[in-house]
């Protein structure tokens, strides 16, 4: 997972947009903790369609100008900057699109927690809350292809246009080039917008921006503002898909260096992710989950996918009896408890917060008479995690510094921190987060980690480690640095209903491939 789960890393450096907040507070145990945890994941699977388009330079729009506040207009003619004094008209699922991107960029929000709010705190539901949230989470996706596309049509770079305007435009830009509204109804909207929000005198240069974009599709633009693929193939996946230039190459690497499958697996980032749940053993069953209205999953026993709908409406899920959960997150932990052990009592979570995956082992572990220690460095996670448990013991310490006993455990999972790079369709913002220069920080953590899992699992045990990112750096390098000091086991051996994790020993799940985050495992046995 990304974020600072057993040990704490350093300053965050800001690329592209800012740096995202967390969602705090805890839940009362077994009550709240499945409908926080169905929110979140609602956000990120409500995401705008599978667009293309994207940039290798994430360009901030800082540094210029504030924008004015709104003044008053009379109407005009659609798409042109409207004179006077008569106020446009306030369209309230644009302006909630405007306010995400503005809190992304401010306040270091997190896209998928805060949608959610803001659709409920204004009562926007129905078709208004579906394209607030395309609008907001496809223009953060293809934000640094439609910032190529602006400064092709722009007097300055988009670095120079004042952040509020700079917005706006992206919005009217994401409407031109990847959904289905009518141009001459996506920039009249967007001068709208622009005169509510930032004043009568950008309008213009809204307009002037907006009525040279729309004359060409994405498709058009990508061959002028995307690098030949001849001559610069990361430049062009780069542009066309919408990541940094480092994040290709990383991934590139990841997928042993194919074009074709670089661009597959790009183009699935961009892909709005189904949503789903995981019913807990003991507690749920998937057949619940169906006649509630969701669809069996392929590969977890405890999946189902929900097509359609709020998951906190469900019954199961309101209750803690069930969750959102990615299906990689399942298959992970539940690889862990396939590996047979001759003594099988205690559990350790490591970094456990927010809780999903410590939900599911609770659940297991409750079956077999086994019990759960969940264990992370925040306290506001931690509590996450006590909500979404029912049998496991929690408490707030650093993996770093174990607050328990060597050897005291039969299974640990260590869900590292990382870099998310596995998550990016979930986090449409979270790819112009992302900076190269925390990966060296990131892995000593990393290794410091699966240092004390090692140490906390009783010999003859075994420990899973997880990330949520398939970046070489982080999976494969950092545990053949133990590989003098424990046995890799093929995780493959133990997902047997998952077909083409790689040529193991270790597991890696693709979005292009089955459609889920792209988690990494290794399993490895103390001697």
């Amino acid at each position: 997972m990304a974020g600072s789960n057993g040990g704490r890393v350093g300053g965050r450096v800001k690329q592209g947009r800012g740096q995202g907040g967390e969602a705090g507070g805890g839940a009362r145990r077994g009550q709240r903790g499945g409908q926080a945890g169905s929110q979140g994941g609602q956000g990120g699977g409500q995401s705008g369609g599978g667009q293309r388009g994207g940039s290798g330079r994430a360009r901030p729009g800082r540094g210029a100008q504030q924008g004015r506040g709104a003044q008053a207009e009379h109407t005009a003619k659609p798409g042109q900057p409207r004179q006077g004094r008569g106020r446009p008209p306030r369209d309230e699922a644009r302006n909630a699109a405007y306010d995400l991107m503005r809190a992304v960029d401010e306040r270091d929000a997190y896209a998928n927690l805060l949608m959610p709010t803001l659709l409920r705190q204004r009562r926007i539901g129905g078709r208004d809350a579906a394209l607030a949230t395309e609008l907001a989470y496809g223009t953060l996706r293809g934000l640094g292809t439609y910032d190529e596309v602006i400064a092709a049509c722009s007097d300055r770079p988009p670095e120079k246009v004042d952040p509020p305007l700079l917005d706006a435009v992206r919005l009217g830009v994401h409407q031109l080039l990847s959904t289905r509204i009518p141009p001459h109804a996506a920039v009249s909207a967007t001068i709208d917008l622009v005169r509510l929000r930032v004043g009568p005198g950008p309008s213009k240069y809204a307009n002037a921006v907006l009525r040279k974009v729309a004359g060409r599709t994405l498709e058009q633009w990508l061959e002028i503002v995307a690098p030949p693929r001849e001559e610069d193939p990361t430049g062009n996946l780069a542009v066309t898909y919408s990541h940094p230039r480092w994040i290709v190459t990383a991934l590139r690497d990841a997928v042993g260096g194919d074009l074709d499958e670089t661009a597959a697996l790009l183009e699935a980032d961009n892909e709005r992710p189904r949503v789903a749940l995981v019913a807990r053993p003991g507690r749920a069953t998937v057949a619940e989950l169906v006649d509630a209205g969701a669809e069996p999953a392929a590969y977890s026993p405890y999946a189902a996918y929900l097509p359609e709908g709020d998951p906190g409406s469900l019954a199961a899920v309101g209750e803690a009896r069930a969750a959102v959960q990615d299906e990689a997150s399942q298959l992970v932990a539940l690889a862990l408890t396939r590996v047979p052990l001759d003594h099988d009592t205690t559990w350790l979570d490591m970094c456990a917060g927010p809780g999903g995956k410590a939900g599911l082992l609770d659940a297991v572990a409750t079956e077999r008479g086994a019990r759960l220690l969940g264990a992370d460095l925040q306290y506001h996670r931690a509590r996450l995690v006590w909500g979404t448990t029912r049998e496991a013991k929690v408490i707030t310490a650093d993996g770093t510094r174990p607050a328990w006993r060597p050897g005291a455990f039969d299974r640990v999972m260590l869900d590292a921190p990382c870099t998310g790079l596995g998550a990016l369709r979930r986090r449409p913002e979270a790819r112009w987060r992302r900076d190269p220069r925390s990966i060296p920080e990131l892995t000593a953590l990393q290794r410091r980690l699966l240092d004390s899992a090692l140490e906390a699992v009783r010999p003859g045990g075994v420990v899973a480690y997880v990330t949520c990112s398939p970046h070489l750096a982080e999976t494969r390098a950092v545990v053949e640095d133990v590989r003098d000091r424990a046995e890799v086991l093929d995780a493959r051996a133990f997902l047997p209903e998952v077909p083409g994790l790689g040529d193991g020993p270790y597991a890696q799940f693709w979005p292009h491939r089955h459609g889920t985050d792209a988690m990494f495992l290794a399993l490895l046995r103390r001697p």
